[in-house]
């Protein structure tokens, strides 16, 4: 059972600190994370009783020698092409998650695209705008935050363009 609370938690994460920073409203819901559970997103949007595709994960990617920041829903996949596409760029492939992981600060599993060590070019997948709200990683496993899609791409600086699919 996921737990909620809209007040910062002491020793917050980075993206709990940016969020409370930036006055934006948010929700934070923590759930017991499973090791065991094949994937990071869907047992987020499980435990939160969130349908999954308005969970999104956060993904990095290397588009022609840059890292790059996708969120897409976690019912879906990455376009590789569209997000070369939608940052000017011609080629994608997923970042090494060791080089993902020092440039973010956070771990595979819990990379938020909010507070990150470095801020990385973002692209936001466009179908985020057909909900008032979605959940991102807080930047740790089993801590997910829900903001206004707006909010988030405000945030970030991100890009809105079709980069998930089904």
């Amino acid at each position: 059972m996921a737990k909620k609370s809209k007040k910062q938690q002491p020793g917050g994460t980075p993206a709990t600190v940016a969020l409370t920073a930036a006055g934006v409203e948010f929700t934070v819901h923590s759930y017991d994370h499973d090791p065991s559970h094949p994937s990071y997103g869907e047992e987020a949007a499980e435990a939160m009783g969130v349908s999954p595709d308005r969970v999104f994960k956060t993904l990095v990617a290397d588009v022609d020698g840059a890292l790059t920041v996708a969120v897409v829903p976690v019912a879906g996949q990455l376009d590789l092409k569209a997000l070369a596409a939608a940052v000017g760029g011609k080629r994608a492939t997923m970042a090494d998650p060791t080089l993902a992981e020092r440039t973010t600060g956070y771990v595979r599993g819990g990379i938020s695209p909010l507070g990150q060590r470095k801020r990385l070019p973002t692209v936001l997948d466009a179908s985020a705008s057909a909900h008032s709200t979605i959940c991102v990683s807080a930047g740790r496993r089993g801590l997910e935050v829900e903001l206004s899609p707006e909010d988030l791409q405000k945030l970030t600086g991100a890009v809105l363009a079709s980069v998930g699919r089904t």
